[in-house]
């Protein structure tokens, strides 16, 4: 499916549209880890000025999907098979916690979002939805750790979150459109149940559920990135070790 970034563009300001474009060009696998994101050629296949090429660059960057390389520019984003595993491996620790706490501390205007979320994800499974998945998604996981209260934690699970290649796998399916339903599906069941366990207030469940939908993702890391499944048990029994030391 070939897409062109001027088809992209929507009505929002400007370099958030030039990032929504890129973002979708990179899950449709236009651009490969390690492409250069030429501001020029950028700018002129737009039809637009060099700032807000530059200002949607910074987003890639600080969203982890781009890297910023000293006195060349940015490319698409290179991790190590070690890279990801480690990212994995910290978001099944950092993040059932955050959810155990959050069960705890939510809040009825945070319990109402995360409702506003769900309903957007289910009615946006669609092939050409797939950036605003995962930004549905991300969001999910930020209201969470917000609800948390615990600063701190907070900041930690937003740089693992930054550092995990969820916009690969994104990639992934996208190259398979024939998963998209079912893959879909089962992101929105697994927060759903994330959802349902924070409203009751029930830590254990709240933290195990979490721990299922991240434990999920490295199936996907494992079938669909060739990541060692060696390195990814490690780290799963490594996780939970430490979540059940913290009951």
């Amino acid at each position: 499916m070939t897409l062109t970034l001027e088809k992209e563009l929507t009505h929002k300001p400007l370099k958030e549209e030039v990032y929504d474009a890129l973002h979708r060009q990179i899950i449709a696998g236009k651009y490969k880890p390690g492409d250069w994101l030429r501001q020029e050629d950028i700018a002129s296949q737009m039809g637009v000025s060099m700032t807000p090429v530059r200002e949607a660059l910074d987003l890639l960057v600080s969203n982890g999907i781009a890297e910023r390389v000293p006195y060349r520019g940015v490319r698409v984003r290179e991790m190590s098979a070690k890279d990801i595993a480690d990212a994995y491996g910290l978001r099944l620790i950092l993040e059932p916690l955050a959810a155990r706490e959050a069960a705890s501390h939510i809040t009825a205007e945070q319990i109402s979002r995360l409702e506003e979320i769900i309903t957007d994800i289910k009615k946006n499974i669609r092939l050409n939805e797939m950036p605003l998945e995962r930004q549905l998604s991300g969001e999910f996981h930020s209201v969470v750790t917000e609800a948390s209260g615990n600063d701190l934690l907070g900041k930690l699970c937003s740089i693992v979150s930054n550092a995990f290649p969820d916009w690969l796998l994104y990639e992934a399916v996208y190259r398979k459109p024939e998963l998209l339903t079912d893959t879909f599906s089962q992101t929105y069941n697994e927060l759903k149940a994330i959802l349902d366990a924070l409203k009751k207030g029930n830590t254990d469940q709240a933290a195990e559920k979490t721990m299922e939908h991240v434990l999920d993702s490295g199936k996907w890391l494992e079938e669909y990135l060739s990541i060692p499944a060696e390195s990814l048990r490690e780290k799963e029994e490594l996780a939970k070790f430490m979540i059940h030391k913290t009951k």
